[in-house]
């Protein structure tokens, strides 16, 4: 295992890390084989439940592009720092104060599936491509819907640029680059 920097590694130590949810009796699974992987894999609070909520009829927000068959896909990815009550990000952003207690990573998906597997890995690309988490949610859809990712940190966030990348049934479907920052 690489040694990273004390401030890195103490900052990461407290880092809490889940997913947001509409029903509590659907658990989120943190993917098998990953510890080790991650520094703080040890320190890290077992993740929420989660569960996805349907679109919400009419927003101001970017629709998704309706699929012309039912086929199931991810639209939109969009980060921030607080949603609503359909799971959506309420203002979109790729920049956050080090002090930001919460991120949101609201995927919207389309098409219909009896079972599909969302998967998001948040990186810290300032550590060499650091994997802070991985968080899978196996999700129904009848049509166009919302599944929420968090990543929490009650403490000051390294400063530096971050990734979260979200797979479809382990197949790449959207990634989003974010900042860290003073602000």
């Amino acid at each position: 295992m690489r040694r990273l920097a004390c401030p890195l590694t103490l900052c990461f130590a407290s880092l809490l890390l889940g997913a947001c949810h509409g029903h509590d009796s659907t658990p989120v699974e943190p993917i098998a084989g990953t510890s080790g992987k991650t520094p703080v894999a040890a320190h890290t609070a077992k993740p929420a439940p989660a569960a996805t909520a349907p679109a919400p009829a009419a927003s101001t927000a970017k629709k998704p592009v309706a699929a012309t068959d039912d086929s199931f896909r991810v639209a939109t990815l969009t980060l921030g720092s607080a949603i609503d009550g359909g799971y959506a990000v309420t203002a979109p952003a790729t920049r956050f104060a080090d002090n930001t207690p919460v991120i949101y990573a609201s995927v919207a998906t389309t098409g219909r599936t009896a079972g599909a597997t969302l998967d998001a890995r948040w990186r810290y690309l300032e550590g060499q491509g650091v994997l802070v988490n991985e968080l899978r949610q196996t999700i129904a859809a009848d049509g166009p819907a919302v599944t929420t990712f968090k990543v929490q940190n009650p403490n000051r966030w390294p400063a530096g640029k971050y990734s979260v990348e979200i797979s479809l049934d382990g197949k790449h479907a959207a990634s989003r680059d974010f900042e860290i920052g003073n602000r």
